[in-house]
């Protein structure tokens, strides 16, 4: 029999931003990724320059396959970059190597959300993947203990994303301030800003719906605790 669950009414505002966030990067990437940057340096370049000013000189810079699988190592000390990042002097290679950049200049600078986030990384695993079984099953042998468990278990992923958003946000709040500071012209900054201010929107969106996501499963909880 079909159940209407008016619960997952919740999660529609989320659903349309990340819908709406994974538009804009694409087409904002798309747009500055065939726009060379007039200073021709390739990303690789660029994230050595920036690290190297920072007192990172120590940190290494990998290329890595992949499209978007840009990421900053904090453990191995080790910045990698996508084919197309890597090797492009487009001016979307340079903001996403300049915001990795950012990243490893927070770790370097000990950052306080980012230690944050590094220490939530294994307890948000973990509790993302007990919360729905754990949750499920308390519903399941009507055991409150159980589905309490499972929320805060939930609760504890949400924290991790929600953490995740100053993180992010600083990091392309650094590769904006630093790309503005004399590595590229104000119209290249420009397309940059817009395509991290995309990005962003991802993080928000993703946050946001295990805000509501959590908040689906108090109400469920609690409409099955009345019954």
């Amino acid at each position: 029999m079909f159940y209407y669950d008016p619960t997952y009414l919740l999660l529609i505002p989320a659903m349309f931003l990340a819908l709406y966030a994974e538009f804009k990067v694409s087409s904002n990437y798309s747009k500055w990724s065939q726009v060379p940057s007039i200073t021709r340096l390739t990303g690789a370049q660029m994230a050595r320059k920036i690290l190297d000013a920072n007192g990172c000189g120590d940190v290494r810079i990998e290329q890595i396959s992949g499209k978007l699988t840009d990421h900053y190592d904090p453990l191995n000390g080790v910045l990698r970059l996508s084919s197309d990042v890597y090797r492009s002097s487009s001016i979307a290679a340079l903001g996403v190597a300049a915001h990795e950049a950012g990243h490893a200049i927070q770790d370097a600078q000990d950052y306080a959300p980012m230690r944050i986030r590094a220490t939530l990384v294994p307890i948000a695993n973990i509790g993302s993947g007990a919360a729905m079984p754990l949750f499920l099953l308390g519903l399941l042998f009507s055991w409150q203990p159980i589905v309490k468990i499972g929320i805060l278990c939930f609760a504890l992923s949400v924290l991790f994303y929600l953490v995740t958003l100053p993180v992010e946000f600083n990091a392309s709040s650094r590769a904006v301030a630093v790309l503005a500071d004399g590595y590229l012209p104000d119209d290249e900054v420009r397309g940059v800003k817009a395509m991290l201010s995309a990005a962003a929107l991802t993080y928000v969106a993703a946050a946001l719906q295990a805000v509501l996501q959590l908040a689906r499963l108090i109400l469920i909880a609690r409409r099955n605790d009345d019954n």
